[in-house]
């Protein structure tokens, strides 16, 4: 589902500079949140961080004037096309899914907690 001001698919070299981009976000953040403003799945894992205190990066791709471009080098950098498009220290997690089954699971808090996405609170 692409965008009605899409111009068909990007060239190589946008691809390569959207992959620069999205490779440079998620180095330089603890926790990404490659989406879409409209996307019910990724209010939900906003939704989710917000709740649990977690400090992240949001990258709106319907609001990047290179989001097409983003969301395809991301397609071939991770495999996954669909938003969200969670990164956490810097490693891909997956989408909506995967951060609830981590949650569900205990694992999402501590991987936060471990990359400086949620403070260690000091009980000094």
């Amino acid at each position: 589902m692409g965008s009605v001001l899409s111009s068909g698919q990007p060239t190589e070299e946008q691809l390569k500079m959207a992959l620069q981009k999205a490779q440079q976000l998620v180095n330089s953040n603890p926790l990404v949140v490659f989406s879409k403003t409209y996307c019910g799945y990724c209010s939900r894992v906003k939704k989710l961080f917000d709740q649990l205190g977690a400090r992240y990066q949001t990258i709106e791709l319907d609001q990047e004037s290179d989001g097409d471009a983003i969301q395809a080098a991301l397609l071939q950098w991770t495999g996954q096309r669909t938003v969200p498009n969670v990164f956490i220290g810097g490693k891909h997690i997956g989408g909506c899914d995967s951060v609830m089954e981590k949650h569900r699971d205990g694992k999402l808090v501590p991987m936060l907690t471990e990359c400086g996405a949620i403070a260690i609170e000091s009980t000094a």
